[in-house]
């Protein structure tokens, strides 16, 4: 019988061997390389994090691959930069790398936290949050629930799911969920004497407010997702969209939903004033809105200012297009991409 050791070493012998082919590969690849973090935790609650480099072949196809996996201790948003400046270097793709986009950590301010202004709600569904926490706590509770469910006609096509506190979008899921059985909760309440805090007519009411306001998050969140092909030109419209919502939800009479989406706002113009140019540059060179999609949303962003805005990302537009002029001409010269003269996109001159 083959032992553990020589298992291991054979695994890591073809590791070695796939990773040289694929260094070599992205030497000569002509396209920049995007590279995304995900923190995994296993079931000994140690911390790992995996790199995937993402890229656009010759035949316009996209690529991506998960490259390196690596134990991450306690505390680190220091090591994470460390590993990933190790990685780039080792890969020799330093110079070839658009953008990197790690995982809400720390040291992440990404969309995601927009729905931070969620806390103010806790109060509105804490019956619901216990409700569902109660009936799915064990199988019996849970087999009790739908048993009851089926009683009263209602399809159980979905298990209740409790929401997790670092996951907005299982907010949700939650409600979403519990909506669909909302008569089910008073009736159980008349056979389980511990069962205690039963959901009121106006909590579902707000339940079914804030629910609905939520989705359009989750339904940009999912596209935003999408691995098998590229979302980077639909970030602008779908962000330009959810500001739109969020100036009309100030409008709304209830003022639990204006106390939410004022906290939104915040954490919006936040991340918005960090990335809208790379959204906004990559919503342009997609040929059904070009320039024109700029036009379109600035004003409303911006008001009089936008024109100057516009002007601002058309002249970054030139300067990428420079530099990949510059590349293409280089590259006619010398097999080599990344050279001394690289830069990242975020590199490119941009005053605040």
């Amino acid at each position: 019988m083959v032992s553990r050791n020589t298992i291991k070493g054979d695994i890591m012998k073809i590791y070695e061997v796939e990773k040289d082919k694929m260094i070599s590969y992205l030497e000569k690849l002509q396209s920049r390389v995007a590279i995304t973090t995900d923190m995994w935790t296993s079931n000994q609650k140690k911390g790992y994090m995996a790199i995937t480099i993402h890229y656009i072949d010759e035949s316009w196809l996209l690529h991506h691959h998960i490259v390196r996996f690596v134990y991450v201790p306690p505390s680190y948003t220091k090591v994470i930069s460390d590993v990933l400046m190790d990685f780039l270097l080792d890969w020799n793709i330093d110079r070839k790398v658009s953008t990197v986009i790690v995982d809400n950590c720390s040291s992440n301010d990404g969309m995601i936290n927009i729905l931070e202004g969620l806390d103010v709600i806790e109060v509105e569904i804490e019956k619901i949050c216990e409700s569902v926490a109660y009936w799915s706590a064990t199988p019996s509770r849970m087999e009790k629930f739908e048993d009851a469910a089926r009683q009263l006609r209602i399809p159980c096509n979905k298990k209740l799911s409790l929401d997790c506190k670092t996951r907005w979008n299982s907010t949700y899921l939650m409600l979403s969920i519990a909506i669909t059985y909302k008569d089910v909760f008073p009736h159980l309440k008349q056979r389980e004497k511990y069962y205690m805090v039963v959901p009121s007519e106006e909590e579902w009411n707000m339940a079914k407010e804030i629910c609905g306001r939520l989705k359009l998050f989750y339904n940009i969140t999912e596209l935003f997702s999408g691995r098998n092909y590229p979302t980077a030109n639909t970030f602008f419209i779908k962000v330009c969209e959810i500001k739109e919502a969020l100036y009309d939800w100030l409008i709304c009479s209830n003022d639990v939903v204006k106390m939410m989406t004022s906290s939104m706002l915040q954490k919006f113009d936040k991340y918005w004033s960090g990335c809208h140019i790379v959204m906004a540059i990559a919503a342009i060179f997609d040929p059904r809105y070009k320039i024109k999609i700029l036009e379109f949303y600035f004003p409303l962003m911006y008001g009089s200012e936008a024109s100057n805005e516009i002007e601002k990302i058309r002249g970054m537009c030139y300067q990428l297009l420079s530099k990949y002029q510059s590349k293409s001409n280089l590259g006619q010269k010398t097999s080599s991409y990344g050279t001394s003269s690289g830069s990242t996109f975020l590199e490119l001159n941009y005053d605040e």
